[in-house]
């Protein structure tokens, strides 16, 4: 696809943030992945948002947008709604520019995005169970007070600040062939587009800029098809950086010019994905932050050449964290859960314990129960979590167990 005149934002909209920003964000580092550069074939970098200030690449958008309010604007406060990091964005800037803030976050939001965004000095109101409806109430309080609404995604300067990302991208990774990042709104991926396309068209060569979402959260892809706006009904992902029911009008008509494709990834790769980065990277990543390493994992980007995978925010719940670790385990067979089901006599248990021990298998807990609605009189359920090796040591295991006469039922 061709870079635009007509587009609502453009490179020099880009460079002009950068100019705007550089005394106020860290240029974050690449870092080169020879791990996923083996899985692909080619040569593979990541671009180290998560360690970015405020911990996501939000901190530029929201800092362009806010820096060009004018004294009476500012005067009368900024109002966002946000999960967590356009939270933490707008309260960083916010607290930079001396400008009064008031964030409207989900209930439920994880702890530690709540923290920081009041630590960061931000008023914040817990309303509503998604974005969505944390958005639509600072809307309302941005139009019953005058305070000025700071949109995470479909504001021209806050796309403006997030494009910075692609001119950092290739002024380090020159040769470049493909760009991938996550997805919601789309903020980033119009800014990121809007440089990465006029630079290349520059340049005379082409460089892709790759879409990524979570299949159970993925707005672009029936709205790019149907071009138009298309709502969903239901958002399931542990992504929730980039769990937005609807594209924002002005990021998708530059998206819809601009960039190559919109991927899907599953919920399993993501927590695989999650996993290799803290193994083979030492990189603390949020879901929304590893979709694009997820796309490469599982072979969504055919042919990319040389690669830079934005990895957007580091943000992640300790909690969250844990259950995503033991999800991504168990997707890449290194960790097993079984519910069994015996008679209640002595020696069943050691006889189980000792076929996973033949089976060099390794159990890290074992829960026993005599009661409950599908336990029979003189029955015990018993459910054991196992180390494995693989998938082929998970069937091992299980195939072992069958052939003892057991029925093994593996939990997911």
């Amino acid at each position: 696809m061709n870079a635009s005149s007509d587009l609502p934002v453009t490179l020099a909209d880009v460079q002009a943030a950068r100019e705007l920003l550089q005394e106020i964000i860290a240029n974050t580092p690449i870092e080169s992945s020879r791990a996923l550069g083996r899985m692909t074939g080619s040569e593979v970098f990541l671009k180290c948002e998560n360690l970015q200030r405020a911990g996501s690449f939000k901190v530029r958008g929201a800092y362009t947008r806010m820096a060009r309010l004018s004294a009476e604007e500012r005067a009368r406060g900024v109002v966002a709604a946000s999960a967590g990091n356009h939270a933490q964005g707008v309260a960083v800037a916010a607290k930079a520019l001396g400008i009064k803030s008031r964030i409207y976050m989900p209930v439920g939001v994880a702890l530690p995005k709540l923290a920081a965004t009041r630590g960061h000095g931000a008023e914040v109101v817990l309303h509503g169970y998604n974005v969505d409806e944390s958005l639509a109430e600072a809307e309302k309080y941005a139009t019953e007070t005058g305070a000025v609404f700071v949109h995470p995604f479909n504001n021209k300067d806050v796309i403006s600040g997030q494009g910075t990302i692609g001119l950092e991208i290739l002024d380090q990774v020159p040769n470049v062939d493909t760009i991938i990042m996550g997805v919601g709104g789309g903020g980033l991926l119009a800014g990121v587009s809007v440089a990465v396309k006029a630079r290349a068209k520059e340049l005379g060569r082409e460089i892709r800029v790759i879409g990524v979402q979570a299949e159970n959260a993925a707005a672009y892809p029936p709205s790019l098809a149907a071009d138009a706006l298309v709502p969903l009904k239901k958002l399931s992902t542990m992504a929730d950086g980039i769990a937005v029911g609807r594209p924002g009008q002005l990021p998708f008509s530059i998206i819809r010019e601009l960039v190559d494709d919109v991927v899907t990834v599953s919920e399993d790769a993501l927590a695989r994905a999650l996993i290799f980065l803290l193994e083979r990277s030492k990189m603390v990543v949020e879901p929304a932050g590893a979709v694009g390493v997820a796309a490469l994992m599982e072979g969504k980007i055919e042919n990319p050449g040389t690669t830079v995978v934005v990895l957007t925010g580091g943000n992640i719940d300790p909690m969250l964290m844990l259950k995503v670790i033991q999800r991504g385990l168990s997707a890449a067979g290194r960790f097993l859960t079984v519910r069994i089901m015996l008679n209640d006599r002595p020696g069943a248990l050691a006889t189980i314990s000792r076929i996973i021990a033949e089976n060099d298998a390794n159990v890290t807990g074992v829960d026993h129960t005599r009661v409950g609605g599908s336990i029979s009189m003189g029955d015990v359920s018993i459910t054991v979590n196992l180390e494995t090796k693989g998938h082929e040591h998970c069937e091992l295991v299980l195939t072992a167990l069958r052939t003892e006469g057991f029925q093994p039922i593996v939990v997911h």
